[in-house]
């Protein structure tokens, strides 16, 4: 169908050069189609100028067939309306047919800007995973983490962070990405004479691990990498099978230094990634609208004064 649509894009920008744009091409074919296919939709003239962009926007047929024409049209109109340049729409055409990913699911992580943030944790991967997971698991972790769906509300303590991800887990799973599946929080680990208690904790399916989530409400502190270090070692000694690769950590802080971070990982040889987590959901508005909107201290000042 998608083939189809681009085949009659391509005969409207072909009509319209031979017989120019005001002859009303779209309008005459659409009211042909419908009568000539009268069991079949998707021939309003709405459509058909999105049919007609659809050409525009991917001018090559084989592109078009070994891509987008394998992800619905939904989906492809999600492509259009929301993305400028083709390249970047491949990107996510792409990961649309690697994820199966719905119409739904995809306008979030386009307006999430996923491609921006894909594979940019701080980590240490490529001196404690073998090449091939290495590679791999870059790519899993993002940075920073957008955990917009728990609205303007700015968590000052890791718990109520953690509860609120695990209260609305579905969506937490989606901004971690395909793979992860959620195994517990604050999960036990007996070390010693001491208990200790993972904050989340899941297993990822392609990369045959499991991820040891940290979350902290503050800026990146390098005593906290010792910690998740200490955890990821427990993890792989009480719990981890035979057939597990080694576990990995996923440290979320409020905020970190590149060049701290870099230097608190050299030497662990256990995998461990860093990376910043925010609930600003002025981060994906346009440049020009984010100055305008006051921000959640300034709001606060507001009402702490009516009060």
């Amino acid at each position: 169908m998608v083939l189809l649509y681009w085949d009659i894009g391509k005969v409207i920008l072909e009509r319209q050069e031979k017989q120019g744009w005001g002859a009303k091409v779209i309008d005459r074919l659409s009211y042909d189609l419908k009568n000539s296919f009268m069991d079949m939709t998707g021939f309003s003239p709405r459509n058909l100028k999105y049919m007609r962009k659809f050409v525009e926007s991917w001018p090559d047929r084989e592109i078009v067939q070994r891509t987008v024409a394998q992800i619905p049209w939904r989906s492809n109109l999600a492509l259009l309306d929301k993305l400028k340049d083709s390249k970047t729409r491949l990107w996510y055409a792409s990961k649309t047919i690697e994820h199966g990913w719905s119409r739904d699911i995809l306008a979030i992580q386009i307006e999430t800007r996923l491609h921006e943030r894909q594979g940019l944790a701080v980590n240490n991967f490529t001196i404690a995973l073998p090449p091939a997971d290495s590679d791999i698991a870059a790519q899993v972790f993002k940075d920073p983490y957008l955990f917009d769906f728990l609205g303007t509300a700015d968590p000052r303590k890791e718990r109520e962070v953690e509860q609120a991800l695990v209260d609305h887990i579905q969506r937490f799973l989606l901004e971690l990405g395909a793979g992860f599946a959620f195994v517990g929080k604050q999960v036990l680990l007996e070390v010693g004479n001491r208990d200790f208690y993972i904050d989340l904790l899941f297993y990822h399916l392609q990369l045959r691990c499991f991820v040891v989530v940290e979350l902290k409400a503050v800026p990146f502190d390098h005593a906290f990498v010792g910690q998740l270090n200490l955890y990821l070692s427990a993890v792989d000694d009480l719990m981890r099978h035979p057939d597990d690769k080694p576990t990995i950590g996923l440290l979320l802080c409020k905020s970190k230094d590149k060049l701290i971070v870099e230097y608190a990982l050299r030497g662990f040889n256990t995998p461990i990634g860093v990376a910043d987590w925010e609930t600003r959901l002025v981060e994906i508005l346009p440049d020009d609208l984010k100055g305008s909107l006051p921000s959640i201290k300034e709001i606060e000042s507001v009402l702490e004064d009516v009060d």
